[in-house]
Order: C-alpha cells, then sequence, then structure tokens
C-alpha cells in the first residue's frame, strides 16, 4: 500500500542518532513521492504497482527532486510548526525554521533509497537494480511480519531518543 507509515520508523531512529544532518520532513516527503507511481497504478488497475520509481536509478531521481521541491515545501510548513511554549506535549520538538542542504540531501537520498531496499524485502514485483539486472535477491529474506516489526521498532526507539535528547538539552534543565 502507498505511503506506508512503517517507512517512517528508520527515519525517525536515523533522526535520534544523526540531528541536525538529517532532515525528517524531506525523509517523509521522499516516501510520500517515491509511492505516487504505485498509487497511480492502483488507481489504473496495473498488475506491476513498483516500477521505475522503485529502482535505485529512479529513487535517485526521485530523491534529487525531493531535495529540490521537497525542501522548500517542507520549510514552508516548518514555518506554522510553531508549538506553544507552554505546550507540555510539544514544546520538546526542535522545529528549525529552515533545512540545510545536506540535511536536505542526507533525507531524501536516505528516504529513497531506504524505501527501496524495504520494499525489495516484501514485493515481488520490484526490480530494483533495474535495468542492469531483472532479479531481487531480497524478497524475502525475512518474513513481511518481522520487517515491519523491525521497522515499528525502529520507530519507537527513534522517539523515545529523541525525547530523551531534548530533555538532556541545557535550556530545558
Amino acid at each position: 500500500m502507498p505511503f506506508t507509515p512503517f517507512h517512517m520508523g528508520p527515519g525517525l531512529a536515523l533522526k535520534a542518532l544523526i540531528g541536525r544532518h538529517f532532515s525528517l520532513m524531506v525523509f517523509g516527503f521522499s516516501q510520500v513521492a517515491i509511492d505516487l507511481e504505485p498509487l497511480v497504478r492502483i488507481l489504473r488497475g496495473d498488475a506491476e504497482l513498483h516500477g521505475f520509481t522503485h529502482t535505485y536509478l529512479g529513487a535517485t531521481l526521485v530523491a534529487l527532486a525531493s531535495i529540490v521541491v521537497g525542501r522548500p515545501v517542507c520549510e514552508f510548513l516548518l514555518r506554522y510548526w510553531n508549538p506553544d511554549p507552554t505546550s507540555r506535549i510539544l514544546n520538546w520538538i526542535p522545529a528549525p525554521k529552515t533545512i540545510p542542504w545536506s540535511a536536505a540531501a542526507v533525507g531524501a537520498f536516505v528516504g529513497t533509497y531506504s524505501h527501496v531496499l524495504l520494499d525489495s524485502v516484501m514485493h515481488s514485483d520490484m526490480r530494483p537494480l533495474a535495468p542492469l539486472s531483472d532479479s531481487n535477491a531480497l524478497l524475502h529474506v525475512i518474513t513481511v511480519e518481522s520487517l515491519h516489526l523491525a521497522c515499528v521498532l525502529a520507530a519507537v526507539l527513534g522517539v523515545l531518543l529523541l525525547f530523551a535528547v531534548a530533555r538532556l538539552r541545557p535550556e530545558r534543565r
């Protein structure tokens, strides 16, 4: 199914680990962008859902587009993300108003490449190395349930780490 939230789990964990060097918003933007093709294919009733954008070559182009288009879109959204400073729930989420180009690039490329990697494990119509190869060596290397569990655990770990880092920031003491 397009736009699966499971893909965000590894992104949350990575954001917790490398912080400002990784744009979680551009990562999320690239997740949605790469799944526009399967959405269109679902609406058309195609038998094959995962085509060019779900190859590493296609993912590279989607990542580049996500940097150029996604960065300004995400910055626009960040200008309106202004949690109430007295809120006990949202004020721990750091929300800078700008996204460095380097963080956007890391978010976009990690987003698209991890998307192809994760989908390669579970979708039989994936050909991640096309046009060089039509094979998919990762298909079913683990069960879909194990893959989903790993993504959920990465999300939980990421959120816990983000919360811990935010609580340890000097301005929070």
